[in-house]
């Protein structure tokens, strides 16, 4: 017997919506209200909140680079960072025989706050991020050159949101059958 020879499988939110409402009420009605579909899609992205309190998910890191400016210490993050996992200091990106990638230590923003000298400019070795409003990332010290320091991170982002029901999810496939039943226990609720 042959097989499908392909691996694409995935669901949109209208599918896994049907198959929870199919969970949820032992298949005895049919999704079918505008209404039904707007709380669907409101437990939907607080489930996929629940989730991402509940640890981390790999498939929601990534990295990004910021060139470092000499006298400044404050850099804005993307607006989806949840928080950093790594951030180095790269000296000398791109040359093959200089580049260095030297780890800088996170503080707390009590250790940060207590630093006499914030102003003091150097290869910066510690950072403290800032998550309260959109998300920052201050170096101690301040960079005292401009051409010499790259930040390199590692991030965890936020998932993205449920949509409008005709796009596919921000997850790999084998999540798909923990976010449908975790949607059929919501739904199953109300």
């Amino acid at each position: 017997m042959a097989t499908s020879g392909t691996t694409d499988f995935n669901l949109d939110l209208a599918a896994i919506a049907d198959e929870a409402w199919d969970r949820a009420t032992g298949g005895t009605s049919e999704l079918r209200s505008g209404y039904q579909m707007k709380s669907v899609r409101r437990s939907m992205n607080l489930l996929l909140a629940d989730l991402a309190n509940r640890g981390l998910n790999l498939w929601t890191i990534d990295s990004g680079s910021i060139p470092l400016v000499e006298g400044q210490a404050t850099y804005s993050l993307p607006l989806d960072t949840v928080d950093t996992m790594e951030v180095i200091c790269r000296l000398n990106a791109g040359d093959q025989q200089t580049q260095a990638d030297l780890y800088m230590n996170r503080i707390s923003m009590s250790t940060y706050a207590g630093l006499s000298s914030k102003l003091v400019q150097a290869r910066p070795v510690q950072y403290v991020v800032d998550r309260i409003q959109a998300p920052t990332l201050t170096l101690w010290p301040v960079p005292d050159q401009t051409d010499t320091y790259l930040l390199v991170y590692w991030r965890l982002r936020r998932v993205q949101d449920a949509g409008n029901g005709n796009n596919t999810f921000d997850i790999p496939f084998r999540m798909l059958p923990p976010l449908t039943a975790g949607l059929a226990y919501y739904l199953s609720m109300k």
